[in-house]
Formats: C-alpha cells, structure tokens, sequence
C-alpha cells in the first residue's frame, strides 16, 4: 500500500529478492567492524585496568553518579520493592507471578541427571551433571526495562542449581523500573550491578576488584553488548550473540490482517533494526495488513505519555529499513523463505500456514495459531524468549536449563578390564601415529593375558570389544 512501511513485494521479484538478502545478512549490521574496535576497546580497558576503569567507563557511558566501584553495586532493598509498593503498575504482581509459575513448569523438566553404566567385564563410566557455579545474566535497559528477561534467565539457572547469579543490567533502567526492582526481589537475585554495555560483559567475564568473574554470561543487550560477548567468548561461556529481534508471520487463509499488523508492530516497536516480515500467497491480505499499520501506528503514535510516539517512531523506522510483506505462489514457497531466514519468532495464522507447523525446522520459537502471538511467547508461555536471532536459528537453540549446565565424564577399569582392554587402545593408539599413547596403554597388560583379544584374528579382536560395548549399551537402557 502506498505511504505504508510495510512495502508488499513479490518474493521472486528483483526487489523481493533484494530484500530478502537484507534479511539473511541482518548480522552484519550489529557487528560491523567499527563496533567491534570501539567494543574491544573497551573490553581491554576494563581488563587491564579492573575497578579504576570501570567506574570510569560506568560514569562516562552509563551516567552513573557512583565514586567508587564497590558503589556500583545496586540494592533491592534499598529501592523499595515489595509487592505492595505504590510504584508497580497495576496488577503486576499477580501478572509476575503467573508468568513465574508458566516459566518454572515448562523447564522444570529440563534438569537432568547424569548416569552411570557398568559393565560385567570391569568397567564403569559416568557421566556427571553439574551446575555452573557463578553465572552472569544481562538484563537490558536502554529503550526500556525487561523485568520478563529476569523471570526467562534466572529461572533456569535456579532449577539447574547454579549457585550464584549475577545481574547486571543499566543503573537507570533499574532506578526508574520498580517492575524490574521487584522482579529481581522476587527471583532472590541480591548481586546486582548498574553496568550496561560492553563494560558490564567485560567486567563480569574478568572480573575487577569489586567484581568477581563469572563461568558464563548470559541474556540478550544491544550491539555493543553482542560485540563484547563475541569478544570475551572463550575466556568465558556464553549463550549466544543476539541480534536485534525479529519475527516472521506466515499468514494466510482468512487470517486477520489487524492482528497481523498489530503483531508486526509489537516486534517493530523494540528497535530500529527490528525485523518484522509477512510471508503470505494472498496479495489481498498483504494489502489490508499495509493498511492496518499505517492505522495502527497513528493510533499508537497518540497515546499518552510520550511512550506510544516513541515506540511509534521505533516500528515506523524498523519497518521502513526490514519490514516486508513478501507474495508467494505456494505454501512450500514460504517454508523454503522461513527456512532461508530462520527467524527467531515465526507466527503461523491460517489453515494452511497452521498445517506448515510440523515441517519448519529452522526458527527459533513456533506460535501456531491466530489466539498464540509472539507477545505471549515474551511474557506468559513458559519457554525463555531468550533465542537464536539473525539466522542462528539454523544451528542454536533457546535458553534453557542446559546451557546452566556442564557434563564431565569419570571412568574406571579394573585391573584386569584394563588387561583385557590394553591392546586394543594400543592398536588404535599406534594406527594414528602415537607410539607414546600406546606404550601407556600396554603398560597395563600384555599380549599373553588378553586371552586372544590381540591374536592374529582381527575378527575375533573386533568380536571381543563390540561385545562389550553391546552389554554397556544394554545397562545404560535399563
């Protein structure tokens, strides 16, 4: 529709094409390689010069008033948070807690325990589970608040057992937020610290004087946040690197094209490089949607309180730079398209989209269904709406329990499972080159007591040891 940021384009078409490589090649935006120089920048500095350089940077970038580092550690508390506090928006309380219970029961089944199996010839392997000791979670705060991006993080590295959780998230935005001081109260988070940016990533990956280092980061941020995970990758864990997010509505067969636009606009509204996508065979519906946006964000640009011109000017800029409604000639040709961009949210309204459901593989959370937005996905579903962004969909996964957790492995012979097992680590041993590793092996027994596992008969020799494998594989079944 013309005047409308939604344009509508023919996916085969030259300009549908065009955009849909803006869309698959959206990660070069956040970390373009200006980005990454300031970022890392930054990092070194907090690196080498521990608490001095991070009040410095906090003070500078984040406008913090703290003289001192151990000041920019926040307090719960202190900022009167309870459930009765006259700041919290009506009905939050209630509302937090229902989201709570939905996000604890959808991954309490997600912890898990290791196993051990035994086998009747000596040995015995474990794997271990083990929670992660210290971990540091991200909470953003630029445009807004996410008290919902505490619930969707802590919680599943409480019922993973981490031991300490740390939160760092913008001094403002916590000052200003009394959902967030609450929320945070609530989960029993009492280390918190107003750093945003990729200061607080670096602080937390190398620790400071004040601030001691964690095992892993987690929790979405903004380009400079991505930038710093990217950079400290490996000299700490993290989850992921999150791109500004997006959502992708595969509409069609009598779907609603106000819900379908109010829908774009809920995603559109978090950033400028927000990606909000139609993907639909019915140029009819694409048409009305236009429509609908340009209505819905006039309405959304007159509510009270500057914050609905705000979010108005977010979306309309989101979905003049990513927003398309691209025409397909089949349902296959969209699942090819969702397949192509891998989204982090992917809505499916309308029969035929609704009947794609089980055949998508490549998208970060399914909402199927015209009664299922992705706003509920945000808030009260259950699943973290911390995912995969920017394609990553293809090969990553949501936040969950596990990434709270790591395996270990322990393993035992007995002296005469290691006589029985010795020449056969040998043979392989010495097959790739490492006559060292096979002298160790044949320390623990010689070619008489393998009673014919090292004979002349490879046939016998493979025969041995697959038998055992077979019995281990039995007991770890039972």
């Amino acid at each position: 529709m013309s005047g409308s940021p939604l344009r509508v384009v023919a996916a085969s078409s030259r300009a549908g094409r065009r955009r849909l490589a803006e869309l698959t090649g959206r990660a070069a935006a956040v970390l373009d390689a200006r980005t990454m120089r300031q970022a890392a920048k930054i990092v070194e500095q907090v690196r080498a010069g521990g608490d001095r350089a991070l009040l410095g940077l906090a003070r500078r970038l984040d406008g913090s008033p703290a003289r001192t580092a151990a000041e920019l550690r926040l307090h719960v508390e202190a900022a009167g948070a309870g459930p009765a506090d006259p700041e919290l928006p009506a009905g939050f309380h209630e509302a937090l807690e229902r989201a709570i219970a939905a996000v604890e029961r959808f991954h309490a089944p997600q912890a898990r325990r290791g196993y051990r199996l035994a086998s009747d010839d000596g040995v015995e392997v474990e794997e271990r589970v083990l929670p992660l000791g210290r971990v540091g979670i991200y909470v953003p705060g630029g445009r807004a608040s996410y008290p919902s991006t505490a619930v969707m993080t802590v919680i599943p590295a409480r019922l993973a057992g981490v031991a300490e959780i740390v939160v760092a998230t913008p001094a403002a935005a916590f000052r200003e937020s009394a959902a967030l001081r609450h929320a945070l109260a609530r989960l029993g988070v009492d280390e918190i610290w107003g750093l945003g940016g990729a200061h607080a990533v670096a602080a937390l990956a190398y620790g400071t004087e004040s601030l001691r280092r964690v095992d892993k980061i987690v929790g979405p941020g903004g380009a400079w946040v991505t930038a710093a995970k990217r950079l400290v990758a490996g000299d700490v864990g993290i989850d992921g690197l999150a791109g500004p997010t997006e959502v992708v509505i595969v509409a069609g067969d009598g779907a609603d094209p106000a819900l379908v636009a109010a829908d774009l606009l809920a995603q559109a509204e978090h950033d400028p490089l927000a990606a909000a996508v139609l993907i639909t065979p019915e140029r009819e519906l694409a048409r009305q949607a236009a429509a609908a946006v340009v209505a819905q964000l006039a309405a959304l640009g007159k509510l009270d309180g500057g914050a609905g011109a705000a979010s108005a000017a977010t979306a309309r800029a989101a979905l003049e730079r990513f927003g398309t409604a691209l025409l397909v000639g089949s349902w296959d040709e969209a699942l090819e398209l969702v397949e192509r961009i891998a989204p982090e949210h992917l809505q499916l309204a309308g029969a035929g989209a609704e009947a794609l459901a089980e055949r998508v593989r490549s998208a970060g959370a399914v909402f199927v269904g015209a009664a299922t937005p992705e706003v509920f996905g945000d808030y009260v579903a259950g699943p973290s709406h911390v995912l995969p962004t920017c394609g990553s969909a293809r090969f990553a996964s949501a936040l969950g329990v596990e990434d709270f957790l790591r395996r270990s492995h322990r393993v035992r012979f007995s002296p005469a499972a290691a006589a029985r097992w010795a020449e056969a680590a040998a043979c392989l041993a010495a097959a790739e080159g490492l006559p060292a590793h096979a002298a160790a092996a044949r320390l623990r027994g010689g070619a008489g007591r393998l009673g014919g596992v090292g004979g002349a008969g490879g046939g016998g020799k493979a025969g041995g040891i697959g038998g055992r494998l077979r019995k281990v594989v039995r007991t770890r079944r039972s």
